[in-house]
């Protein structure tokens, strides 16, 4: 299997409250289209502080986190941005490496979107087809 990139849009999880509340216009809601990597090794959505503050996220924690090959790192942790890919939506408060350049899309949102990797053509595919389907436990 190759590596998989998808174009996904993120936008400002704080500006979109604001904007159905009727506090700001909703195209002020900041975001960004971006290509990322799909890493079903990563458990979140990780970019970095260009991106961070492209978006105007704050930063509300820090925390050591395990990387591939078993490395720690110190990141820190921003709002909340709404992912967007196709019909399908996110909610996530990514991590921030101070200079990643990449944008690595992990489990947890690929989980919460209902789909999964199609190692044939390295793609995304909805898990239940074009239906969305959540699971409770």
């Amino acid at each position: 299997m190759g590596e998989v990139h998808v174009e996904i849009t993120l936008k400002n999880g704080a500006d979109i409250v604001l904007a159905s509340n009727g506090h700001i216009a909703e195209q002020n809601i900041r975001y960004a289209t971006v290509t990322a990597v799909v890493d079903t090794g990563a458990m979140s959505l990780v970019i970095g502080d260009e991106l961070r503050n492209k978006l105007g996220l704050a930063i509300v924690e820090s925390r050591t986190v395990s990387l591939a090959g078993g490395s720690k790192a110190y990141c820190n942790v921003a709002e909340p941005v709404q992912i967007c890919w196709k019909n399908r939506i996110s909610v996530i408060r990514p991590w921030v490496l101070p200079d990643e350049k990449e944008i690595l899309l992990g489990v947890i949102p690929l989980e919460e979107m209902d789909v999964m990797v199609d190692p044939v053509n390295n793609t995304l595919v909805g898990i239940h087809g074009d239906e969305i389907i959540g699971r409770l436990k």
